[in-house]
């Protein structure tokens, strides 16, 4: 006898964390920014979260979804020029885009850490520009655009 084929599995709850580490897909802008308002729920207080990825990687389209889920309303947007967006909502929420930095010790010069009240979640896209600056106990995501245009997140759990 021939085992049974092996179903693929459903694609989990985003209101799992074991979904996030495991890797979730979304397929549109909405799904994404859905997706991320449930994980918003999972992102412990006063953690920093590190989003990697491409450009057109999804990471701004997260974040707005993220920052819903803490409770912001209002508009979200990017802060590629104005390098930090601070929203007020169930927690402080500080969104450096860290792209245009040249230095590491750029990110001091923007006080979050003098302005962060408990409970404050940092989200840090181009991390890796200031990684030196940010805490080893960081929540790691990785964006992807996938071969047939979904976009793949992937959370790792660091410290």
């Amino acid at each position: 006898p021939h085992p049974a084929p092996r179903k693929t599995a459903p694609m989990g709850s985003p209101a799992a964390l074991a979904t996030w580490t495991a890797g979730l897909v979304t397929r549109s802008g909405e799904e994404t920014e859905r997706a991320a308002e449930a994980f918003a729920a999972l992102l412990p207080p006063d953690t920093v979260l590190a989003l990697e990825g491409d450009l057109g990687a999804g990471k701004t389209t997260f974040v707005r979804g993220l920052v819903r889920g803490l409770g912001v309303t209002g508009d979200i947007t990017s802060p590629s020029f104005a390098l930090l967006n601070v929203y007020e909502g169930k927690r402080q929420v500080f969104h450096v885009d860290a792209y245009r930095l040249t230095r590491p010790e750029a990110f001091d010069d923007l006080l979050i850490w003098d302005l962060a009240k408990s409970p404050w979640n940092v989200i840090v896209e181009w991390p890796e520009k200031v990684a030196a600056r940010l805490p080893s106990a960081r929540w790691q995501m990785k964006t992807a655009i996938l071969a047939d245009g979904g976009h793949r997140f992937q959370l790792t759990l660091a410290g």
